[in-house]
């Protein structure tokens, strides 16, 4: 092979040249021998030390070879890591436990009602519900049915609270904004655009709550969602447990809520939404500055513990009160809330599909704003009122 023909060569080289450097240093002694012709002993020692030097291989230069091997070059990109398994595609063990799960609170559920229709029966509630059916007779006299005015601020109300919830958790789950929102007047105040979308909902679902709250009082419809009697609470206990038993309590929404009804909206419009305000002002670019007294005896981190707690609230009243819509008679309901009928003295409306083909193109106005909150749509409208910037 060329390689051991390489290594061979280079021994005989090295071989040769110990002998030439032998006879340079016998030539040397014989010429430093006298002229009598008696030749001069040679030095055997210093000799021999210039053949030791001489046997010893050059290792400053490496020995040739023949390249065999290929050296292969470096990735550009390092390996991807392997997928992790979604979520939505659980394992078999998670799935069959979710379902075993379901099937437990199903069990729970219908455990549940059995039990209270069981109690409802008895002679005691049977009093009780015949003392409190539900409802009572509001102490002030409200004309019955729903103005144009409450339907219109009813569906602006769930307009605004389903982009408030939507760019809320958006700009909890938000780690490196894109797009940013500057006001013209305050360079420092740079906020992401989602956040300036999530506080420009706030402010438009206030205006819209301080017109609904005036209407309300001015109108004398307040009557029909604050509680005018203490009866309200073993109304509302009354009602609750019908609605547990799956025995609904009788609707007379078109002239008065039943008592569950009441405190659920008198909770919701008195008392979540200013506590939702105030905790969101709290932790928003409005609040002052220099209020050094007022930030410490209102800490953002309270309206931050709050501020969630309160959404999840709405969304649960969102889940129970479109549920019950549509389980306690849906054409009736959503004739009251979206087309605004009911009945004139005491006489129905036919049960038509009016207010249900309202709720629809509603739910397509809805849908519409969900996919259209994004920075291509937003930020035309935020350069109205600001500046708008990349990272």
């Amino acid at each position: 092979m060329p390689v051991t023909a390489d290594i061979g060569a280079a021994a005989a080289t090295q071989e040769a040249a110990i002998h030439d450097t032998a006879r340079t240093t016998e030539a040397v002694a014989s010429e430093a021998a006298p002229a009598t012709g008696v030749a001069a002993p040679t030095d055997a020692p210093a000799a021999q030390e210039v053949v030791a030097a001489a046997s010893k291989p050059d290792v400053s230069t490496p020995l040739p070879y023949q390249r065999t091997v290929w050296q292969g070059r470096a990735p550009r990109y390092a390996a991807e890591p392997l997928p992790e398994s979604s979520p939505l595609r659980p394992t078999w063990p998670r799935a069959i436990g979710g379902l075993l799960g379901l099937a437990s609170l199903g069990l729970v559920a219908v455990a549940a009602v059995f039990l209270v229709r069981t109690f409802l029966s008895t002679p005691f509630m049977q009093d009780f519900l015949a003392t409190y059916p539900g409802e009572y007779h509001p102490a002030v006299e409200v004309e019955p049915g729903f103005a144009p005015w409450a339907n219109w601020a009813h569906f602006f109300n769930m307009f605004l609270m389903v982009l408030i919830i939507r760019s809320g958790l958006r700009v909890r789950s938000e780690k490196r904004p894109t797009v940013f929102w500057t006001p013209r007047r305050n360079s420092k105040g740079k906020i992401s655009l989602t956040l300036w979308f999530h506080q420009a909902l706030d402010l438009l679902w206030i205006i819209n709550g301080v017109i609904f709250v005036v209407l309300l009082f001015t109108t004398g419809h307040w009557a029909r969602i604050v509680p005018t009697s203490w009866e309200v609470f073993p109304n509302a206990l009354s009602a609750g447990l019908q609605y547990v038993s799956f025995d609904w309590p009788t609707d007379n929404g078109w002239v008065n809520y039943n008592s569950l009804q009441q405190l659920a909206y008198f909770v919701t419009v008195f008392l979540a939404a200013p506590l939702a305000i105030i905790t969101g002002y709290r932790m928003s670019g409005l609040w002052p500055k220099k209020a050094e007294k007022l930030s410490k005896a209102y800490p953002v981190e309270w309206a931050r513990a709050l501020h969630f707690p309160v959404m999840l609230y709405f969304v649960a009243f969102i889940i129970v009160h479109v549920a019950l819509v549509f389980l306690t008679g849906m054409l009736r309901n959503l004739n009251h809330m979206f087309a605004a009928q009911g009945s004139v003295d005491g006489v129905a409306y036919a049960a038509n599909w009016t207010g249900f083909w309202v709720f629809v193109l509603a739910m397509g106005v809805i849908a519409g704003g969900w996919f259209a909150a994004r920075p291509l749509v937003l930020a035309p409208i935020a350069k109205l009122f600001g500046q708008v910037s990349g990272r």
